[in-house]
């Protein structure tokens, strides 16, 4: 169950597009952006504010690759695994993450809520391989060693 300083937040944004049906989507873009997932319930509650099917507003936000039901964390690592960044070595980058950050394919957010690291087919920065990006600022040539300092890095704005 959310406080009530989500609805309040969503309320905000509601107002900001108007509510009409075509609004939905810059909507539930809004509500991710503050939240860093969308937050099922909120998306139950704008279908209701917009007059729309509530099937037809999941129907919306599943059909989207960048729409998450998943709380993320606060560092959104995405690994890019692109033909130029594989044959590049993208693996051993991926695979040190999930050691440093003690994450795996089938858990890919921290506890701490600190990090969340996904795996992408590419980010269109083939030149720059082996690429990832921590929300969505691109580190460029990565390898395991870079990795570690930037966790490092990381870790070290938030204490």
């Amino acid at each position: 169950m959310l406080d009530s300083s989500f609805y309040k937040k969503t309320d905000e944004i509601i107002e900001h597009y108007g509510r009409s049906q075509s609004s939905l989507i810059p909507i539930i873009q809004d509500i991710q952006n503050e939240y860093r997932y969308l937050p099922p319930e909120l998306l139950s509650y704008v279908a209701k504010e917009l007059h729309i099917n509530e099937a037809k507003a999941y129907s919306v936000a599943t059909f989207y690759e960048n729409f998450s039901f998943e709380a993320k964390g606060k560092y959104i690592i995405k690994v890019c695994d692109g033909t130029a960044c594989h044959v590049r070595k993208s693996t051993s980058v991926l695979e040190r993450l999930y050691k440093e950050l003690e994450l795996s394919k089938e858990k890919s957010t921290t506890d701490d809520m600190l990090f969340t690291l996904e795996t992408v087919s590419c980010l269109g920065a083939c030149g720059l391989a082996p690429v990832l990006t921590v929300n969505d600022k691109v580190h460029p040539a990565m390898t395991p060693d870079k990795v570690s300092e930037l966790i490092k890095e990381l870790r070290g704005e938030c204490q």
